[in-house]
């Protein structure tokens, strides 16, 4: 078919009205399918049931030195727990702490707490400055910007390319900004882009000299083993910051939320060891151990980092049908049309697609009009507003096979018919 941009109006009225009559065939059918979050499907959280299997009444509760995980203590976790995370994060044992189930509570408490009496190094909590400023690279995480909103926190967009974030924008910005107290990053297989940073960014991200000399890298390392169609080595971003001696600028944050069970996972952060013992003394003040039993649990079942990965391939195995899915109908329905364009990713769980500027929320209205939920369309910005109402996160995990293929149905003649809507008007 020709592209949108070089059809008469004649031509994109008939298309047009081809494609309302394969949408109302669509609304017709009455779906109800969930595209919205990227929740692991049914066969996925199967994975990790005989986990379940692992502590029972008659299970030595005990860990390492004769800790007794029934009872409280241990702040920053069991040792095997610490041990088992620090190998996964690249990262020495003194360098990390077990936070949880969650690490998006956990980095929601750095903020919150630092908002309130500052950093390792502040000279006053943040909430006493003029303004808090964050970079956002765009597109990203939705929770993350969620956080800096509802704490008041101004966020400042930075395009992100293949490569990572505009380095010369961030150099710029934190350097003569004092204002400007951290950066949010997802370095391997972004939320939502699945693209992992160059050597070159994490590099000069190591290197920022920030105005404010309490600034800190917000690192989200959720995906960072999600690989859907390749591995990108990931240049270790703790050992970066050491030799340019910005040790304690950075945070690092992950979990098992998408190893093993969401909301019943392992959350740690890892960082400087000046900056663990400050969170420690921190966190003293409201905890006096996270679950226990759960790291024990999880530590028994995934044993080690060859554990982890030979789990994560079975995730791969079971996400990989329906990433091809999403692309294959992507690329037979809409290559070269001119109805949006979009981003193979090497991992994580996202597809990135950038509609017609100006066309995406009217694409997610008509999808959700016809039983498919998906994120909402400026999601992938701060305050929920893309400038240019492009982006498009498509989260493939959750539905079966079948169902994604419906809904990517649904997807294509919705991309299309706003397209060609959008063409006409021009």
């Amino acid at each position: 078919m020709k592209p949108y941009n070089t059809m008469s109006k004649e031509e994109l009225t008939k298309e047009k009205e081809a494609l309302t009559s394969e949408f109302n065939a669509h609304k017709a059918k009455g779906l109800k399918l969930n595209m919205a979050r990227g929740k692991p499907g049914d066969d996925q959280l199967a994975l990790s049931m005989p986990m379940m299997d692992i502590l029972n009444s008659k299970s030595n509760l005990y860990s390492e030195g004769n800790i007794d995980c029934r009872n409280y203590g241990e702040l920053t976790g069991i040792p095997e727990a610490k041990r088992l995370f620090a190998d996964y994060m690249g990262v020495a044992i003194d360098e990390i702490m077990i936070v949880g189930s969650t690490s998006l509570t956990f980095m929601y408490d750095c903020i919150a707490r630092a908002m309130l009496t500052g950093v390792l190094g502040s000279e006053r909590p943040w909430v006493k400055e003029e303004k808090v400023k964050f970079l956002c690279p765009v597109p990203g995480y939705d929770r993350h910007f969620a956080i800096c909103q509802f704490l008041g926190i101004e966020m400042i967009n930075i395009p992100t390319s293949s490569t990572g974030p505009d380095m010369d924008m961030i150099e710029n910005l934190v350097s003569s900004d004092p204002l400007i107290k951290g950066i949010w990053v997802v370095p391997k297989f972004s939320n939502p882009l699945g693209i992992t940073y160059s050597d070159n960014t994490i590099k000069r991200l190591a290197s920022l000299k920030p105005a404010a000399k309490d600034f800190r890298v917000f690192s989200d390392n959720a995906y960072a083993m999600h690989i859907v169609y390749k591995d990108v080595p990931l240049l270790s971003m703790m050992d970066a910051f050491k030799e340019s001696g910005n040790a304690n600028m950075l945070y690092l944050f992950g979990s098992t939320n998408k190893v093993t069970f969401p909301g019943a996972g392992i959350a740690f952060m890892a960082a400087a060891k000046e900056n663990i013992a400050f969170k420690e003394k921190q966190l003293s003040m409201h905890a006096i151990g996270y679950d226990k039993l759960n790291m024990l649990r999880h530590v028994r079942f995934l044993k080690d980092v060859p554990g982890i990965k030979a789990q994560m391939q079975k995730h791969a195995d079971l996400l990989r049908p329906k990433f091809d899915a999403v692309i294959n109908k992507l690329e037979a329905e809409l290559t070269g049309l001119g109805a949006g364009t979009w981003v193979k990713p090497d991992g994580g769980y996202f597809i990135t697609f950038m509609a017609e500027k100006g066309c995406a929320k009217k694409i997610i209205a008509l999808c959700k009009d016809a039983g498919v939920s998906m994120t909402n369309a400026g999601a992938t910005h701060p305050y929920g507003n893309d400038p240019d109402d492009s982006f498009i996160r498509i989260a493939p995990s959750f539905p079966s096979l079948e169902e994604l293929k419906t809904a990517m149905e649904v997807f294509c003649t919705s991309a299309k018919l706003v397209s060609a809507e959008h063409y006409l008007s021009c």
